[in-house]
């Protein structure tokens, strides 16, 4: 029996963000899996509210937070308890002195391009974080540390492998849609159409909502929908964007069953970014039958495939034309057919099967 210990300190038991999800999805798939493969699984927590959200009966080990200042020294603390195989989602638990196998966890290289750190984060740990993304040394030292390296996309190995981010095997461990089909009303389906345009995503620089806002100018009759919460600076500066007569709406934040309706309701998820680690909001639009229009660049090339129509990101007119060929039934359903095919590939299970996987190769 293999000794798998499984980080699970990074989920959150407000709400979950981009790496709670993948932490929760993927520690949901691993559980199911890991017992015929001959894995027993121990998930590494800081909380007990942590617990509620992991698998029912789930073994785990309660250790330090991750953002503790002795957690470079995390190794020693572990090897009391001889896992075999250590599973992080991030690559910041500390390695040094190990007696075990270690996979660490890089989503992508997107803080190297923008650099400013989460603001729930210690003050010191938002220092280290900007210090660590001066230079790509630090990430290589750390990455190195490990026996390999997962990642979340092709398009984020490629990018280590640009920069030759580390000498580590690399395995690519798909992100994947949560189910939001399941937190529709019952009996609840999508309504097919173009009429709201559903943003769910951060308002930082390089997300580049001023050109979904612009592009309202060319689309009249139809409401923009930004879901996510909103300070009162950032809403003033797109505001003032707001085409006379457009229909913008600023939710604030919504939970996921007012993000599921919405996305039902003849909706069309729309990004502009100009950067993206992933996409995640991507692939929960393809997942449901909803189509998108976003940014052409790789990484929601890879997502979404042929379930979305691209543009320039900085081209509001293109965007807005790209909405409105969605008007066209037969073009609609193209679009949704094809994404749903493409986003099947992305599944938890496949995921967590990769990492047993690798689990395996490393523990023989």
């Amino acid at each position: 029996m293999t000794r798998l210990f499984f980080d699970a300190r990074y989920l959150r038991t407000d709400f979950h963000d981009g790496i709670s999800r993948y932490t929760a999805e993927l520690a949901a798939a691993v559980a199911a899996q890991a017992p015929a493969r001959g894995v027993e699984v121990t998930f590494l927590v800081f909380d007990e509210r942590q617990r509620a959200l992991l698998p029912d009966g789930a073994a785990t080990l309660l250790i330090g937070a991750p953002t503790t200042i002795t957690e470079p020294l995390r190794a020693r603390e572990l090897n009391r308890h001889r896992p075999d195989v250590v599973f992080s989602p991030m690559q910041t638990i500390g390695t040094m002195g190990r007696r075990y196998r270690q996979i660490l966890t890089l989503h992508d290289t997107i803080y190297y391009r923008h650099r400013t750190p989460p603001k729930d984060l210690p003050w010191f740990v938002r220092v280290a974080w900007r210090l660590f993304h001066l230079s790509y040394v630090p990430q290589r030292l750390t990455l190195n540390a490990a026996d390999v390296v997962a990642t979340v996309s092709e398009t984020s190995a490629r990018q280590f492998a640009d920069v030759r981010l580390t000498r580590r095997p690399v395995v690519v461990v798909p992100n994947a849609p949560q189910r939001l089909a399941e937190l529709l009303p019952e009996g609840g389906s999508v309504e097919p159409g173009a009429r709201h345009l559903v943003y769910m995503g951060s308002f930082m620089p390089y997300k580049n909502v001023e050109t979904l806002v612009r592009a309202m100018a060319d689309l009249p009759g139809r409401t923009l929908h930004l879901l996510s919460r909103i300070s009162p600076e950032r809403r003033a500066e797109l505001e003032a964007l707001v085409p006379a007569g457009a229909d913008v709406v600023f939710h604030g934040g919504v939970s996921d069953a007012e993000y599921a309706a919405l996305l039902a309701d003849e909706a069309v998820l729309v990004s502009a970014s100009l950067d993206e680690g992933y996409g995640l909001p991507l692939a929960e639009a393809l997942a449901l039958g909803v189509p998108a229009v976003v940014t052409d660049m790789p990484i929601f090339r890879e997502v979404a495939g042929g379930g979305a129509l691209y543009a320039p990101g900085t081209d509001a007119a293109a965007f807005a034309r790209a909405v409105r060929s969605l008007d066209d039934p037969d073009e609609l359903s193209r679009v949704v057919a094809a994404g749903t095919a493409h986003i099947a590939r992305f599944d938890w299970a496949r995921s967590a099967g990769i990492l047993l996987d690798t689990v395996a190769d490393l523990a023989r």
